[in-house]
């Protein structure tokens, strides 16, 4: 696998190595000591699946509230995703900046979110699947997230959203967030 690091601190792009044949390819798609050498999450206890009938589906800005923050694995099975994440660690000299990747079906290419970050999608293309692994379990009611649209991050999507929740709609602002949300989850842990 290739790791290679963000502009912002701790959020990985990872790419398969195919080893390719007459009856297709063989890649690695996770390695604990590979993750672990990289200083990633090497355990993920929770694994989700999202499908997205409908080309420009928008989910997020979403995180998980501390003390339950979490680490995240984001594939693309299916389809095709932009995917994002926000630097939201208080105290990070990238706090706000966000990163946004192709993640498809076909480039196998993965997006490792660490704690303190915000994270959302839109779908590029019609029945695209995503596949999550986190590296924290899923606690009811710590939920959170940011509104997708935020002058102040200024995220570039590729295109405008033709279908989102009305919870995301209604996200607040990151000027609006109480930073205890957070915890202490800055560039130094």
């Amino acid at each position: 696998m290739l790791f290679t690091e963000s502009r912002l601190a701790g959020c990985f792009v990872i790419d398969i190595e195919p080893m390719s044949d007459e009856r297709g390819f063989f890649a690695r798609r996770f390695c604990a000591r590979e993750f672990a050498a990289h200083g990633l999450a090497s355990q993920f206890v929770q694994s989700s699946i999202s499908s997205n009938p409908t080309k420009g589906t928008l989910r997020g800005l979403h995180f998980e509230r501390a003390p339950h923050l979490e680490d995240k694995l984001v594939s693309c099975h299916g389809g095709a995703i932009f995917d994002v994440a926000v630097d939201l660690r208080p105290g990070s000299p990238t706090y706000k900046g966000w990163v946004g990747y192709e993640l498809t079906g076909q480039n196998h290419r993965m997006l490792y979110i660490p704690k303190g970050f915000a994270h959302g999608f839109i779908t590029l293309a019609p029945d695209s699947v995503v596949g999550y692994q986190m590296a924290e379990f899923y606690v009811p009611g710590h939920s959170a997230g940011i509104r997708w649209d935020d002058p102040d991050i200024g995220i570039e999507w590729p295109l405008a959203p033709t279908l989102i929740s009305d919870r995301d709609r209604e996200l607040p602002m990151v000027g609006e967030l109480d930073m205890q949300l957070l915890g202490n989850s800055d560039v130094d842990e």
